[in-house]
């Protein structure tokens, strides 16, 4: 089985994504220090990960993986969406993006997780997406997630932030878990299949 590249350099995120294709067989590495990756500015979660996914390719001429996520607030009409590691500004940081998410969004409020994963080689582009679907904390809780995890309280464990579940219990219900499954489940039996 091929190896993969994550379009990434951030170690926390290339040890998630091992995790979750492990089961299938697949592997994955972090891109090459060398390769430059473009701004992600694209308009839905799929262009910048494709924007992404494309540069490394481009420069590796093999497969390479990449997504992008945010999260959706209803009572913000979708927002922050892909602009949630900006949230609070250009270099901004988790923080400071949860701070003016608490102070925007009542607490009960419909929120979404949504994920974007592009795989993209010499001849084939797929985009698969994930969600993950809760409601606003009243406040910050757990210490086992990153970003907006610790208000993000999923359908699943409605009395729990995703900062408060285990690594099983979050790779089971999140929207990078699902979008790997649903990637893995293409990848090994579409592109890797006979003709694929």
């Amino acid at each position: 089985m091929p190896e993969l590249v994550l379009a990434t350099r951030n170690d926390h995120k290339v040890a998630e994504v091992a995790r979750l294709l492990a089961p299938f067989g697949l592997t994955v590495i972090a891109l090459p220090q060398d390769v430059a990756l473009p701004p992600e500015d694209g308009d839905t979660y799929a262009d910048n990960a494709l924007i992404k996914a494309r540069a490394g390719a481009l420069a590796l001429g093999r497969g390479v993986i990449a997504d992008d996520s945010g999260i959706e607030a209803q009572a913000l009409g979708g927002r922050p969406g892909v602009r949630s590691a900006r949230y609070a500004g250009e270099a901004s940081s988790d923080a400071r993006n949860l701070a003016k998410l608490l102070a925007e969004v009542p607490a009960g409020s419909p929120l979404r997780y949504v994920c974007a994963l592009a795989f993209v080689d010499r001849s084939t582009e797929h985009v698969v997406l994930g969600e993950c679907r809760g409601r606003m904390a009243a406040a910050p809780r757990g210490s086992n997630g990153f970003g907006y995890d610790p208000i993000f309280q999923p359908v699943e464990h409605p009395d729990r932030t995703v900062a408060e579940l285990t690594e099983p219990q979050k790779d089971a219900i999140s929207h990078r878990g699902n979008a790997l499954r649903a990637f893995a489940h293409w990848y090994l039996h579409e592109r890797m299949a006979p003709g694929g």
